[in-house]
């Protein structure tokens, strides 16, 4: 018997279009049931009922890859059901500990501490942004940096957290959603490495080059085509510079920063020596109060999910069916629980925003956990 695909492609649309007016229908029932839930302060997302619900469907197909599917298209229709529910509820009962700001409050007074040492790029992302007139000092451990600000030390505390060449720096993300800190703004600073040396020194003299584990990454060309100088880690590219400085051995040099040969009275024995010349460094700015500007532009977030099926699409989709810009999404292990991970991720958008409030008060209800780092303001 041959099969007439154009009379069986009539008999799909005439399906499909059956299969559209149950799915309108099934959504206008939706909006009764989110009407009934902001009666009762019932939640939307009820796991036991969905469960219960996908394996009677299951029951209803004969075959195994039906049975799959069926779970699958259900699945779908579910999660697309709740987030037409979070839109109908709104966020009226969606409370966050934070309090929105005009603008940062900081003078001569206030104490910032940043990570690295004197002439860091940290040190000048610091000054870009809070300007001079601060209190401000330095630690070489991102650890103690957010001990302080934890700790009410430092009312402020400035981090590297990402560069374009090599990457987030992860060791952060571990420590912030470990902390009840807030992210409140971010400062890009172009990275312009340099090879200083104390003063007479050229570059043929130099043996030993220190800098920190970024610095040598980001400098990995030079480094290849000077096979003579031997690249050794050090906590910080300003730290490195601050031992050549004190040594004051014509055969050791610093990748740093020319802020850095300044501050400790080095000479730059050769400028522009990153692998890539377009290359920036995002930095953090963390306060001890739960504020957030009011221009604020991007919403950092962390959540472990739940292990089951769709989990990970649930929390993807609440930001899709809200409109939102996703620009960045990073996993990490999570320590002492093998083979679970949490979730780092970026959104475009500020939390008076009536789709960022629907977006997570369904990944709230969604997630085992859910920590808002911060609605972040770049400058």
């Amino acid at each position: 018997m041959v099969v007439d695909l154009a009379e069986s492609r009539k008999k799909i649309d005439v399906i499909d279009k059956q299969i559209v007016d149950l799915f309108e229908e099934r959504m206008k029932v939706s909006s009764d049931v989110a009407k009934y839930k902001r009666s009762t302060g019932k939640k939307v997302y009820d796991p036991e009922r969905e469960n219960q619900k996908l394996e009677a469907l299951r029951g209803m197909v004969n075959n195994d890859f039906n049975k799959t599917a069926v779970e699958d298209l259900f699945r779908q229709i579910m999660s697309i059901s709740r987030k037409y529910q979070y839109k109908e509820l709104g966020a009226e009962a969606l409370e966050l500990p934070f309090r929105m700001v005009d603008k940062l409050s900081y003078d001569e007074d206030t104490r910032v501490v940043f990570f690295g040492d004197r002439g860091a790029y940290t040190e000048q992302a610091m000054v870009e942004f809070f300007g001079e007139n601060i209190s401000a000092y330095n630690k070489t451990t991102f650890a103690e940096v957010i001990e302080d600000v934890s700790g009410q030390r430092a009312k402020f505390g400035v981090l590297p957290i990402e560069n374009t060449s090599t990457g987030g720096i992860t060791d952060i993300y571990d420590l912030l959603v470990d902390t009840d800190l807030t992210v409140v703004a971010e400062h890009v600073v172009k990275v312009e490495h340099a090879l200083l040396g104390v003063p007479g020194a050229n570059v043929s003299d130099i043996k030993t080059v220190y800098s920190h584990p970024q610095g040598i990454m980001q400098c990995s060309e030079f480094l290849k085509a000077h096979p003579d100088m031997k690249a050794e880690k050090f906590l910080s590219t300003a730290g490195a510079a601050r031992k050549v400085s004190e040594d004051k051995d014509k055969s050791q040099g610093a990748i740093a920063s020319k802020r850095a040969a300044k501050v400790f009275g080095l000479d730059i024995l050769q400028e522009e020596i990153n692998s890539q010349s377009q290359n920036y460094t995002r930095f953090i700015v963390v306060s001890n109060q739960k504020v957030f500007l009011s221009n604020a532009n991007k919403i950092s977030l962390s959540f472990e999910i739940k292990h089951e099926a769709g989990s990970l699409y649930n929390m993807l989709a609440a930001f899709y069916y809200n409109d939102l810009n996703m620009t960045k999404i990073e996993s990490r292990p999570i320590e002492g629980r093998n083979w679970e991970y949490r979730f780092f991720v970026d959104l475009e958008g500020n939390l008076l925003d009536p789709g960022v409030s629907n977006a997570l008060e369904c990944v709230m209800e969604c997630t085992n956990k859910m920590q808002i780092l911060g609605n972040i303001v770049t400058k």
